[in-house]
């Protein structure tokens, strides 16, 4: 399907369960993976996505044991943080998550491997990683470009006694989070010091709560220093269940607040270990009416009123932030969301690809290094738009929220959502009136 049209809708509720979270899917299949040896942890309610179909393939490339239980459901047999196979190549696709915890872990297999992806992933910097683990003893040459994927990896040379490394914290997260995992194979004290700000610390405090449900424990001081002592190693927990994804219920909490709801969703609220629930808050402050149980958030739109448009910090919700800049087109004044940088070096560079489209449909748009302003078109202003998505999942549902708008709007190449929510069109559907 080219694109999906959509036209214009005049309200949004419901009830939907969310699918399970792609970052947390990721961290838990890997984790298991490098747990005790032996042993079986049964992973629940994983994400079906593109990205996670790229770990589990390269963890069965790998010499895991992988076993499909039920559509969501997967028996992993850990193997003590020692891979089986020592030679694999790996294509990553565009699986960030996936490529980078992997690349760390793979460092320190004395193994060969060689690492690569679809063209955008051979964009994407992963230069600061590289150059952590090479303080670690890592032998990683790219083939290309320096900074950038495919590369290969051989044996690490690992020196002896305690280790320190430094990486930078102001490009992506997922680069300490990498690190923080690969840790324990080492065997011996690791401390980790962030250079610079950190920014999406929220992600770094799902991979320390769940590093912990596997039996380690990470010291920290502040968000600075990160240290895993020697003797740390990967336990199972025999079971563990995957939360919902709060980013992909971000759109949906979004199109409550826009469409008058209610509408709810069901896995992730109070007891969430992901920072996106904190989009909940944003929403708030816009001026729509939110609740929150243990395992659901529910929002309406307040009657006769429109959202009002903010100006926020968005480092500890730097994917959700996404949504508010689409959800800015129905606000009352401008919107200024800052601290996200880190949209440059996603799928696309979504900066500058969210500044593209949100002219298309006739707002008036102020792009930054690392901030973008949005002011809503006038009542009569908006314009139908055909949507291009830069094979980007988190584009395509962000712009669905247009739907809610007197023009509609068409969704370009809208399989892309298959990254995180390959049925969300299809959901959507059923929310709209």
């Amino acid at each position: 399907m080219k694109n999906i049209q959509l036209p214009p809708a005049t309200a949004a509720r419901g009830d939907i369960k969310l699918p399970g979270s792609k970052s947390i899917s990721n961290r838990v299949l890997l984790l298991a993976a490098l747990s005790t040896k032996g042993a079986t942890t049964r992973v629940r309610d994983v994400l079906d996505s593109d990205d996670t179909q790229v770990m589990l393939a390269a963890l069965k490339a790998l010499g895991v044991s992988v076993t499909q239980v039920t559509e969501h459901d997967f028996d992993i047999i850990g193997t003590g943080g020692d891979f089986p196979n020592k030679s694999a190549d790996l294509f990553m696709g565009n699986a960030g998550t996936a490529i980078r915890s992997l690349t760390a872990v793979l460092a320190l297999q004395n193994g060969t491997y060689h690492i690569s992806g679809v063209p955008r992933m051979h964009e994407r910097p992963i230069g600061d990683l590289v150059d952590a683990l090479r303080q670690m003893g890592a032998q990683i040459a790219y083939q290309a470009n320096d900074g950038f994927p495919p590369y290969i990896i051989s044996p690490a040379v690992v020196p002896d006694g305690a280790l320190s490394v430094s990486v930078k914290g102001n490009v992506s997260s997922q680069f300490l989070t990498a690190l923080l995992m690969s840790a324990p194979l080492l065997k011996r004290t690791l401390t980790i010091h962030v250079i610079g700000e950190l920014i999406s610390k929220p992600y770094i405090e799902i991979t320390l709560n769940l590093m912990a449900r596997f039996g380690v424990t990470v010291t920290r001081d502040d968000w600075n220093t990160f240290t895993i002592n020697a003797g740390a190693a990967y336990t199972s927990p025999t079971e563990i269940y995957v939360e919902g994804d709060a980013s992909s219920a971000s759109y949906f909490l979004a199109l409550g607040a826009l469409g008058g709801g209610p509408l709810r969703v069901t896995g992730v609220g109070l007891s969430s270990i992901q920072g996106d629930v904190k989009f909940a808050d944003a929403l708030q402050l816009m001026g729509a009416n939110v609740m929150m149980g243990e395992n659901w958030i529910e929002v309406r739109g307040i009657e006769g009123e429109q959202l009002r448009g903010i100006e926020l910090d968005c480092n500890h919700i730097p994917d959700a932030a996404m949504t508010l800049a689409a959800a800015a087109l129905f606000a009352k004044g401008s919107t200024k969301l800052t601290n996200i940088a880190s949209w440059r070096v996603k799928e696309t560079d979504r900066l500058a690809a969210m500044a593209t489209e949100l002219r298309k449909v006739g707002a008036t748009v102020i792009e930054g290094a690392d901030y973008i302003v949005v002011t809503p078109p006038a009542d009569n202003g908006w314009q139908h738009a055909a949507i291009d998505t830069y094979d980007d999942h988190r584009m395509a549902m962000c712009f669905s929220l247009v739907a809610l708008s007197k023009v509609g709007v068409t969704i370009n190449d809208p399989k892309c959502v298959g990254k995180t929510f390959p049925t969300y069109f299809e959901v959507l559907q059923t929310l709209l009136r």
